[in-house]
């Protein structure tokens, strides 16, 4: 069974349909209206990314006869009663007017490091391009009345936030990319340190941004969309 929290956000309504409207739009199913952005990026966190053994499918020796003791077959997951190593997160944007993936590794996922992801992602398309960002209700991403950065920004830089109702996640689309990620970059792995786990997150986003057609990844982004389809409705 699977199971998620019902929102309990009062303007549930009006966040869904927005977030609707603006895939509408990326998606070319209506046109823009006026002030309405006409590239859309979803944004979220991916994380925390910790040093331990991950299940799933990996590269093992062919089997042959008994095996050797120095070939196993499959390696054991080892046990990780402490990390002492910390962890990274991945801040991650999918644009949809490009069907791109980008992300930036940080040791934090603050305010600070969220606006400067902002401001790559505020790069990657013209100034008088308005763009809408699609997104949670993490704290950081909130402008708040001690800290008003993020809704200042927005409003000099020509972005929309379009934030999802509470306990709706599942309302972005960047979480179906993110479980291709897991399956393609993190499943079976073990790493031995941080920069060889980040390398290979950077190679899965550049390979995937290349191949986007690909039909392995578009089965496990398909499977995933309609899982998060099905609680839309």
């Amino acid at each position: 069974m699977k199971t998620w929290k019902t929102s309990t956000d009062p303007d549930y309504e009006a966040k869904k349909n927005r977030v609707l409207e603006l895939y509408a739009i990326a998606d070319g199913h209506r046109r823009p209206g006026p002030g309405d952005p006409t590239v859309v990026i979803c944004v979220d966190e991916f994380g925390p990314l910790n040093l331990q053994p991950h299940p799933g499918k990996q590269w093992a020796p062919v089997a042959s006869g008994i095996g050797e003791q120095q070939r196993p077959r499959r390696r054991r997951r080892r046990a990780t009663y402490t990390r002492p190593h910390g962890v990274r997160h991945l801040l991650a944007g999918y644009d949809l007017s490009t069907d791109r993936l980008y992300g930036h590794i940080k040791s934090r996922k603050g305010r600070t490091e969220f606006l400067t992801f902002c401001r790559y992602l505020r790069s990657l398309h013209p100034a008088d391009v308005r763009i809408a960002i699609v997104l949670d209700n993490f704290s950081p991403h909130l402008s708040t009345k001690t800290d008003r950065r993020v809704g200042e920004w927005a409003a000099a830089n020509n972005v929309e936030l379009a934030y999802v109702p509470f306990y709706g996640s599942w309302l972005n689309r960047i979480e179906a990319q993110f479980t291709a990620l897991r399956y393609f970059a993190l499943d079976g792995t073990d790493h031995d340190s941080h920069r060889e786990q980040a390398s290979m997150i950077r190679r899965y986003i550049t390979w995937r941004n290349r191949h986007v057609t690909d039909p392995k990844l578009r089965k496990v982004i398909r499977r995933a969309e309609t899982i998060k389809r099905a609680k839309v409705a």
